[in-house]
Protein backbone atom coordinates (compact mmCIF):
# COMPACT_ATOMS: atom_id res chain seq x y z
CA UNK A 1 0.00 0.00 0.00
CA UNK A 2 1.80 2.70 -1.68
CA UNK A 3 2.00 6.60 -0.81
CA UNK A 4 2.78 8.87 -4.15
CA UNK A 5 2.08 12.02 -2.19
CA UNK A 6 1.92 13.77 1.18
CA UNK A 7 -2.13 13.64 2.21
CA UNK A 8 -3.23 11.74 -0.85
CA UNK A 9 -4.87 7.97 -0.94
CA UNK A 10 -2.47 5.23 -0.68
CA UNK A 11 -2.20 2.95 -3.78
CA UNK A 12 -1.94 -0.93 -3.95
CA UNK A 13 1.09 -1.40 -6.12
CA UNK A 14 2.77 -4.84 -7.00
CA UNK A 15 6.63 -5.51 -7.50
CA UNK A 16 9.30 -7.86 -7.16
CA UNK A 17 10.31 -8.98 -4.13
CA UNK A 18 13.91 -8.17 -2.71
CA UNK A 19 16.35 -10.76 -2.24
CA UNK A 20 18.18 -9.93 1.41
CA UNK A 21 21.59 -9.10 1.24
CA UNK A 22 24.11 -10.24 3.67
CA UNK A 23 22.79 -9.14 7.43
CA UNK A 24 19.30 -9.23 5.86
CA UNK A 25 15.92 -11.35 5.84
CA UNK A 26 13.08 -11.47 4.04
CA UNK A 27 9.61 -11.48 5.94
CA UNK A 28 6.41 -12.87 4.38
CA UNK A 29 4.07 -10.57 6.46
CA UNK A 30 1.09 -11.50 8.63
CA UNK A 31 0.35 -8.66 10.26
CA UNK A 32 1.41 -4.98 10.01
CA UNK A 33 1.13 -2.85 12.99
CA UNK A 34 -0.43 1.10 12.75
CA UNK A 35 0.53 3.77 14.43
CA UNK A 36 -0.05 7.48 14.92
CA UNK A 37 3.16 8.23 13.66
CA UNK A 38 2.23 6.74 10.68
CA UNK A 39 -0.47 9.69 10.31
CA UNK A 40 2.12 11.88 10.49
CA UNK A 41 4.16 9.69 8.27
CA UNK A 42 1.83 10.20 5.37
CA UNK A 43 1.09 13.57 6.10
CA UNK A 44 4.58 14.72 5.78
CA UNK A 45 5.06 15.47 9.30
CA UNK A 46 7.13 13.07 10.85
CA UNK A 47 10.88 13.42 12.18
CA UNK A 48 11.79 11.24 8.67
CA UNK A 49 10.55 11.08 5.87
CA UNK A 50 11.91 8.58 3.31
CA UNK A 51 11.59 9.64 -0.21
CA UNK A 52 8.55 9.19 -2.08
CA UNK A 53 7.16 6.80 -3.07
CA UNK A 54 7.07 4.30 0.08
CA UNK A 55 4.74 2.07 2.02
CA UNK A 56 3.86 3.39 5.66
CA UNK A 57 3.78 0.63 8.80
CA UNK A 58 6.79 1.50 10.89
CA UNK A 59 5.95 -2.57 12.83
CA UNK A 60 5.36 -6.51 11.79
CA UNK A 61 4.98 -9.80 12.56
CA UNK A 62 5.64 -12.80 10.35
CA UNK A 63 7.78 -15.90 8.89
CA UNK A 64 11.18 -15.28 7.97
CA UNK A 65 11.81 -17.01 4.09
CA UNK A 66 15.60 -16.15 3.74
CA UNK A 67 18.57 -14.47 4.73
CA UNK A 68 20.52 -14.56 8.12
CA UNK A 69 17.78 -15.83 10.61
CA UNK A 70 16.12 -19.37 10.13
CA UNK A 71 14.12 -19.84 7.39
CA UNK A 72 10.61 -20.73 9.37
CA UNK A 73 11.29 -18.62 12.49
CA UNK A 74 8.61 -16.45 13.33
CA UNK A 75 9.69 -12.87 13.81
CA UNK A 76 8.75 -9.42 14.98
CA UNK A 77 9.92 -6.14 13.56
CA UNK A 78 10.72 -2.65 13.42
CA UNK A 79 11.16 -1.02 10.31
CA UNK A 80 10.49 3.21 9.43
CA UNK A 81 8.40 2.24 7.25
CA UNK A 82 7.80 -0.34 4.63
CA UNK A 83 4.68 -2.47 6.86
CA UNK A 84 1.96 -1.98 5.07
CA UNK A 85 2.86 -4.93 2.45
CA UNK A 86 2.87 -8.73 1.78
CA UNK A 87 6.81 -8.93 2.49
CA UNK A 88 9.67 -6.93 3.56
CA UNK A 89 13.66 -6.95 3.37
CA UNK A 90 15.66 -5.60 6.35
CA UNK A 91 18.09 -6.04 8.46
CA UNK A 92 18.06 -8.81 10.82
CA UNK A 93 19.51 -6.79 13.64
CA UNK A 94 15.95 -5.13 13.68
CA UNK A 95 13.70 -8.29 14.33
CA UNK A 96 13.21 -10.00 17.67
CA UNK A 97 12.50 -13.63 18.08
CA UNK A 98 8.92 -14.79 18.76
CA UNK A 99 7.50 -17.12 21.55
CA UNK A 100 5.29 -19.73 20.53
CA UNK A 101 2.63 -18.31 22.50
CA UNK A 102 2.13 -14.57 20.99
CA UNK A 103 -0.42 -14.38 18.18
CA UNK A 104 0.51 -12.53 15.15
CA UNK A 105 -1.57 -9.48 15.85
CA UNK A 106 -0.73 -8.85 18.71
CA UNK A 107 2.67 -9.23 18.16
CA UNK A 108 2.60 -6.89 15.28
CA UNK A 109 1.54 -4.30 17.41
CA UNK A 110 3.87 -5.14 20.29
CA UNK A 111 7.20 -3.86 19.78
CA UNK A 112 6.93 -0.33 19.27
CA UNK A 113 4.26 0.59 21.56
CA UNK A 114 5.31 -1.39 24.55
CA UNK A 115 9.15 -1.61 23.60
CA UNK A 116 9.46 2.44 23.32
CA UNK A 117 7.03 2.94 26.64
CA UNK A 118 9.26 -0.03 28.00
CA UNK A 119 12.25 2.22 27.19
CA UNK A 120 10.37 5.32 28.63
CA UNK A 121 10.12 4.03 32.20
CA UNK A 122 12.40 1.39 32.71
CA UNK A 123 15.71 3.17 31.51
CA UNK A 124 14.86 7.26 31.08
CA UNK A 125 12.43 7.01 34.07
CA UNK A 126 13.95 4.70 36.43
CA UNK A 127 10.47 3.95 37.74
CA UNK A 128 10.91 1.92 40.64
CA UNK A 129 8.52 -0.61 42.49
CA UNK A 130 6.15 1.00 44.68
CA UNK A 131 6.06 4.38 43.49
CA UNK A 132 3.05 6.17 41.73
CA UNK A 133 2.64 6.28 38.03
CA UNK A 134 0.50 8.67 36.54
CA UNK A 135 -1.16 7.58 33.07
CA UNK A 136 -2.12 10.46 30.62
CA UNK A 137 -4.09 9.37 27.41
CA UNK A 138 -4.31 6.22 29.25
CA UNK A 139 -6.77 4.35 26.59
CA UNK A 140 -4.92 5.32 23.77
CA UNK A 141 -2.52 2.59 22.64
CA UNK A 142 0.79 4.01 24.11
CA UNK A 143 -1.22 4.77 27.22
CA UNK A 144 -2.54 1.22 27.66
CA UNK A 145 0.98 -0.07 27.24
CA UNK A 146 2.19 2.18 29.81
CA UNK A 147 -0.13 1.14 32.43
CA UNK A 148 0.60 -2.27 31.54
CA UNK A 149 4.22 -1.97 32.09
CA UNK A 150 3.56 0.33 34.88
CA UNK A 151 2.19 -2.21 37.00
CA UNK A 152 4.63 -5.24 35.55
CA UNK A 153 7.65 -3.28 37.02
CA UNK A 154 5.70 -2.88 40.57
CA UNK A 155 4.44 0.79 40.46
CA UNK A 156 1.07 1.54 41.90
CA UNK A 157 -1.09 2.77 38.76
CA UNK A 158 -2.95 5.99 37.97
CA UNK A 159 -4.69 5.73 34.38
CA UNK A 160 -6.45 9.34 33.53
CA UNK A 161 -8.90 9.45 30.38
CA UNK A 162 -12.33 10.90 29.54
CA UNK A 163 -15.35 9.40 29.04
CA UNK A 164 -17.19 6.08 30.34
CA UNK A 165 -16.08 3.92 27.00
CA UNK A 166 -12.36 4.90 27.02
CA UNK A 167 -12.71 4.69 31.04
CA UNK A 168 -13.57 1.08 30.61
CA UNK A 169 -10.22 -0.36 28.98
CA UNK A 170 -8.26 0.59 31.75
CA UNK A 171 -8.51 -2.41 34.13
CA UNK A 172 -5.22 -2.75 34.75
CA UNK A 173 -4.88 0.75 36.25
CA UNK A 174 -5.07 0.82 40.16
CA UNK A 175 -6.71 3.73 40.26
CA UNK A 176 -8.97 5.79 36.83
CA UNK A 177 -9.25 9.23 36.27
CA UNK A 178 -12.18 11.03 33.92
CA UNK A 179 -10.24 14.45 33.00
CA UNK A 180 -13.85 15.24 31.80
CA UNK A 181 -15.33 15.57 35.49
CA UNK A 182 -12.68 15.48 37.84
CA UNK A 183 -10.24 18.12 38.71
CA UNK A 184 -7.11 16.64 37.60
CA UNK A 185 -4.62 18.03 40.01
CA UNK A 186 -6.82 17.56 42.75
CA UNK A 187 -7.66 14.37 41.95
CA UNK A 188 -4.29 13.09 41.68
CA UNK A 189 -3.15 14.76 44.85
CA UNK A 190 -5.58 13.20 46.72
CA UNK A 191 -4.15 9.93 45.57
CA UNK A 192 -0.97 11.18 47.05
CA UNK A 193 0.56 12.91 44.00
CA UNK A 194 2.79 11.28 41.27
CA UNK A 195 6.42 9.89 41.39
CA UNK A 196 6.25 9.40 37.20
CA UNK A 197 4.04 11.05 34.60
CA UNK A 198 3.63 9.67 31.14
CA UNK A 199 2.52 11.75 28.40
CA UNK A 200 1.70 10.50 25.01
CA UNK A 201 -0.80 13.16 24.52
CA UNK A 202 0.52 16.74 25.51
CA UNK A 203 -2.46 19.46 26.21
CA UNK A 204 -3.58 20.75 30.04
CA UNK A 205 -3.56 17.84 31.48
CA UNK A 206 -0.12 17.68 31.13
CA UNK A 207 0.16 21.08 33.19
CA UNK A 208 -2.32 20.00 35.79
CA UNK A 209 -0.07 16.77 36.46
CA UNK A 210 2.89 18.42 36.62
CA UNK A 211 1.29 20.86 39.39
CA UNK A 212 0.28 17.52 41.04
CA UNK A 213 3.71 15.35 40.51
CA UNK A 214 5.94 15.12 44.18
CA UNK A 215 9.95 16.38 44.71
CA UNK A 216 12.13 14.66 42.64
CA UNK A 217 8.92 13.75 40.33
CA UNK A 218 10.27 12.69 36.82
CA UNK A 219 7.79 14.12 33.76
CA UNK A 220 7.89 11.65 30.64
CA UNK A 221 7.58 13.73 27.28
CA UNK A 222 6.07 10.64 25.05
CA UNK A 223 4.32 12.48 22.44
CA UNK A 224 1.51 15.74 21.32
CA UNK A 225 -1.71 13.31 20.52
CA UNK A 226 -3.90 16.32 21.23
CA UNK A 227 -1.95 18.68 19.27
CA UNK A 228 -1.19 20.67 21.43
CA UNK A 229 2.48 20.88 22.81
CA UNK A 230 2.45 22.63 26.67
CA UNK A 231 4.75 24.78 27.83
CA UNK A 232 6.80 24.23 30.77
CA UNK A 233 8.40 27.57 32.94
CA UNK A 234 12.07 25.93 34.32
CA UNK A 235 11.63 27.93 37.63
CA UNK A 236 8.65 25.04 38.15
CA UNK A 237 10.80 22.24 37.51
CA UNK A 238 13.78 24.13 39.56
CA UNK A 239 11.69 25.01 42.51
CA UNK A 240 9.90 21.58 42.59
CA UNK A 241 13.16 19.50 41.93
CA UNK A 242 11.63 17.52 39.10
CA UNK A 243 12.76 15.87 35.53
CA UNK A 244 11.90 16.54 32.34
CA UNK A 245 12.22 13.64 29.91
CA UNK A 246 12.15 13.27 26.16
CA UNK A 247 11.49 9.82 24.83
CA UNK A 248 12.16 9.33 20.86
CA UNK A 249 12.29 5.59 20.43
CA UNK A 250 12.79 5.72 16.73
CA UNK A 251 16.20 7.48 17.15
CA UNK A 252 17.76 4.83 19.74
CA UNK A 253 19.18 2.21 16.80
CA UNK A 254 21.39 5.66 15.63
CA UNK A 255 23.32 6.21 18.86
CA UNK A 256 22.32 2.82 21.41
CA UNK A 257 21.23 0.00 19.26
CA UNK A 258 22.17 -1.93 22.09
CA UNK A 259 20.12 -0.24 24.87
CA UNK A 260 17.03 -1.17 22.44
CA UNK A 261 17.82 -4.22 21.87
CA UNK A 262 18.35 -5.27 25.81
CA UNK A 263 14.83 -3.07 26.35
CA UNK A 264 12.71 -5.41 24.19
CA UNK A 265 15.09 -8.65 25.87
CA UNK A 266 13.33 -7.45 29.19
CA UNK A 267 9.97 -6.72 27.32
CA UNK A 268 9.85 -10.45 26.24
CA UNK A 269 10.75 -11.80 29.17
CA UNK A 270 8.09 -9.72 31.41
CA UNK A 271 5.69 -11.18 28.47
CA UNK A 272 6.98 -14.86 28.84
CA UNK A 273 6.50 -14.33 32.89
CA UNK A 274 3.04 -13.77 32.20
CA UNK A 275 2.82 -10.08 33.31
CA UNK A 276 2.22 -8.54 30.81
CA UNK A 277 -1.17 -8.72 29.13
CA UNK A 278 -1.42 -6.86 25.60
CA UNK A 279 -5.22 -6.31 24.43
CA UNK A 280 -5.97 -7.91 21.37
CA UNK A 281 -5.42 -5.36 18.41
CA UNK A 282 -8.57 -4.82 15.65
CA UNK A 283 -7.29 -6.43 12.77
CA UNK A 284 -8.35 -5.09 9.18
CA UNK A 285 -7.50 -6.39 5.66
CA UNK A 286 -4.58 -4.46 4.21
CA UNK A 287 -6.91 -2.78 1.63
CA UNK A 288 -8.00 -1.07 4.52
CA UNK A 289 -5.09 1.20 5.58
CA UNK A 290 -7.37 4.47 4.61
CA UNK A 291 -9.54 3.27 7.14
CA UNK A 292 -7.22 2.37 10.20
CA UNK A 293 -5.34 5.87 9.69
CA UNK A 294 -8.64 7.64 9.96
CA UNK A 295 -9.38 5.87 13.01
CA UNK A 296 -5.87 7.07 14.25
CA UNK A 297 -6.37 10.56 13.10
CA UNK A 298 -9.85 11.01 14.36
CA UNK A 299 -8.89 9.24 17.67
CA UNK A 300 -11.64 6.79 17.28
CA UNK A 301 -9.48 3.79 17.44
CA UNK A 302 -10.57 1.01 19.86
CA UNK A 303 -7.01 0.95 20.99
CA UNK A 304 -4.35 -1.03 18.52
CA UNK A 305 -5.03 -1.85 14.96
CA UNK A 306 -3.36 -4.16 12.80
CA UNK A 307 -3.95 -4.76 8.91
CA UNK A 308 -3.22 -8.30 7.02
CA UNK A 309 -2.39 -8.55 4.04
Amino acid sequence: MQLRAFNSPLERVEGPLVPPKQGEVLVEIAAAGVNFADTLLVSGSYQRIPPLPFAPGMEFAGKVLAGDLPAGSRVAGFCGHGAFASHITLPAAQCVALPNDMPDDIAASFLIAYGAVHLALARRALLAAGETLVVLGASGGAGLAAVDIGRALGARVIAVSRGAARLARLTRADHVIDSDVQDLRGAILALGGANVVFDPAGGENFTQALRATRPEGRLVCFGFASGHVPEVKLNHLLVKNLDMIGVNWNSYPDFAPDAMAAGLQGLMALHANGRLHPATPLALPMANAERALDLLRNRQAPARIVLRP
